[in-house]
């Protein structure tokens, strides 16, 4: 029991400062449950307002790609580096020790392979295995003008709707078909739907022009999907491009693990990001890192 006669009277109630409310830094956040922006904060940098995404869930559809053979060996190594890791709930279980303080961002939306057409996806995890698994935010893909339109978007919205009730994100993943046309029309498109169905983020393509528009129109984040592997200071020109037009960061998966050095690529990629290095400073990191590492 306390000791009521002991406790002393509260005094220090400034009653001429007004009490502070903090505004959330994540762009189209500010609405969102505490739970919700906590985990948003994690995976993006309060102080730099943006994130690093490691993406290794490629093998959900096209298996053990060039780089991810042996997770154990090629990626672990690097995860320190990164700000986050974006996944499938086998390799997380299988792989990833429980020990890592990096967030998870869990790929939810799967059921087709490269041998088939990509945009029937349906709802592949359940949302109790994302509680269990601790994850910050579930990755579902959305194909706009794909074959499987509806029922993609329908897979998102669905993710949103379970996930705002246990405070997890959604991260809605644009996905180009190959009739597609990649500019920025088609992803002003992409993006708004998404973010008008509920997308607390989302991840696009960089494009050259008027990329910066796909970012204004969009009332979320944007983070730039790394695309297919090619050379280092192109890759980091486009990640550079990416965030000084809007994009609140990159998720980066071939160009990092099918670098020469994706220890040294990982860390130039986040002086672009965080640190707004120039593409030429940064891929000059890149070789310095990789030179010390060969020595």
């Amino acid at each position: 029991m306390p000791d009521v006669d002991e406790i002393k009277e509260a005094k220090r109630f400034y009653t001429d400062k007004p009490q502070q409310t903090e505004g959330f830094f994540l762009k189209g956040s500010n609405s969102l449950d505490w739970g919700m922006k906590n985990r948003l904060a994690r995976i993006f940098n309060p102080e730099s307002g943006r994130t690093v995404m490691l993406a290794i869930d490629h093998g959900y559809f096209q298996g053990p790609t060039t780089g991810l053979e042996r997770i154990d060996i090629n990626i672990l190594p690097i995860v320190p580096y990164a700000d986050t890791l974006m996944l499938t709930r086998g390799i997380l279980r299988s792989i990833v020790p429980p020990s890592t303080q990096k967030p998870i961002v869990l790929r939810v939306s799967g059921g087709t392979s490269i041998l088939k057409e990509l945009s029937n996806e349906e709802i592949a995890v359940d949302i109790e295995e994302s509680i269990r698994l601790n994850v910050c935010a579930m990755a579902a893909q959305v194909f706009i003008g794909g074959e499987y339109e509806r029922q993609s978007i329908i897979n998102m919205t669905k993710m949103v709707d379970i996930g705002t009730r246990y405070g997890i994100p959604t991260l809605a993943v644009t996905a180009v078909g190959k009739d597609m046309a990649r500019d920025a029309r088609y992803f002003r498109l992409a993006t708004r739907i998404c973010a008008e169905l509920g997308a607390h983020y989302i991840k696009t393509y960089y494009i050259e022009k008027d990329f910066e528009t796909v970012c204004a129109s969009c009332p979320v984040p944007i983070v730039m999907a790394g695309g297919k592997k090619i050379a280092e200071l192109d890759a980091l020109t486009m990640a550079y491009n990416a965030v000084q037009q809007g994009a609140s960061g990159v998720d980066m998966g071939r160009n990092i693990f099918q670098s020469d050095s994706a220890i040294a690529m990982l860390q130039a990629v986040r002086a672009v990001v965080h640190d707004n290095e120039t593409p030429e400073k940064a891929f000059d990191l890149y070789q310095t890192i990789k030179n010390q590492s060969s020595e």
